[in-house]
């Protein structure tokens, strides 16, 4: 389904936002990108791919109710603060119910909400603020659609974190247990189903769906990594003892993952949903290890010597 009126995106200059603002522009729906800074790279490439940019924030009521007048649906990915002590639950929470409250009184039709995937008690995985979101939007009057999506693909490419990315020397530090498949997803695919659901708003009402394209153990990972940068990459699982050490939200972390399993997402049906669901192998080959290795190259190129 397409309308003249357009898809509001916020978190447009974000990860799972700006690949959102693109599938949909792709598949020819217009797109306006919620930004602070117009003139900011991600913005201009928004704009350049055809986004229609609008200047707001989400403690802004007003610039909210600007952003959503005159749009058929919001893409909400409400900004989180997140440190190692936890999340900013409180204000993630506050912003995704004004976002709701604006589109609802803007007549807007439909929300799409990105929050992230269940791991047993909410309040052990900074899952408490989308929780709230979650039930403002059951009981808002629009049609909606919850997508929970596992740990991105992407998060191999981070650098300084206390744990993800791949570290100089080829080392993938994490929480999770080494020899447990471990759900993962590429952002892509977040924006894939994301697009599917403003294509049937009817069709996608009131779905909640766990999001994963693969399922692979962190030394595995690694060794698949390995192998397509042509660069050794091993997996170190931290003890719980320094999780505990990093803050009191990665120990939680530690601990649930392992009370728990881990996260659940039904890889098979969503496969049916979205054939192109997206492996490791497959997010590696389509850009991801090129992605890796000049991470790494700069990396090393930006530690001094002697």
């Amino acid at each position: 389904m397409t309308s003249a009126l357009p898809v509001l995106i916020t978190g447009a200059t974000g990860k799972q936002g700006g690949a959102t603002a693109h599938r949909l522009l792709t598949d020819g729906h217009p797109v306006r990108a919620l930004v602070r800074d117009p003139d900011s790279p991600t913005a201009r490439a928004l704009a350049d791919a055809g986004a229609d940019l609008t200047v707001g924030d989400f403690d802004d009521a007003t610039s909210l109710a600007a952003a959503a007048a005159g749009t058929r649906a919001v893409f909400l990915v409400p900004p989180a603060d997140y440190r190692v002590e936890g999340w900013g639950e409180d204000a993630e929470a506050r912003r995704g119910i004004a976002m709701i409250d604006a589109a609802r009184a803007a007549g807007a039709e439909q929300i799409v909400f990105t929050g992230v995937a269940t791991m047993g008690d909410a309040k052990s995985w900074g899952q408490q603020g989308k929780r709230q979101i979650e039930e403002a939007l059951a009981t808002s009057g629009l049609r909606y659609t919850v997508l929970r999506p596992v740990r991105f693909m992407e998060n191999y490419l981070l650098h300084g974190s206390p744990v993800d990315g791949i570290r100089e020397g080829g080392e993938h530090q994490h929480l999770f247990p080494a020899e447990r498949p471990l759900q993962m997803i590429a952002i892509a695919d977040i924006a894939a189903f994301a697009a599917l659901a403003f294509a049937d708003p009817d069709g996608w009402h009131a779905r909640v769906l766990e999001l994963a394209g693969d399922a692979i153990t962190p030394v595995d990972a690694a060794a698949t990594i390995g192998a397509a940068i042509g660069r050794p990459v091993r997996y170190r699982e931290i003890t719980e003892e320094q999780a505990d050490a990093i803050g009191p939200q990665l120990g939680n972390t530690w601990r649930l993952i392992r009370e728990t399993g881990g996260w659940h997402a039904d890889i098979p049906a969503l496969r049916a949903l979205y054939p192109e669901l997206t492996s490791l192998r497959d997010w590696l080959a389509r850009g991801g290890a090129e992605r890796i290795i000049d991470r790494l190259d700069t990396t090393v190129a930006a530690t001094p010597f002697g």
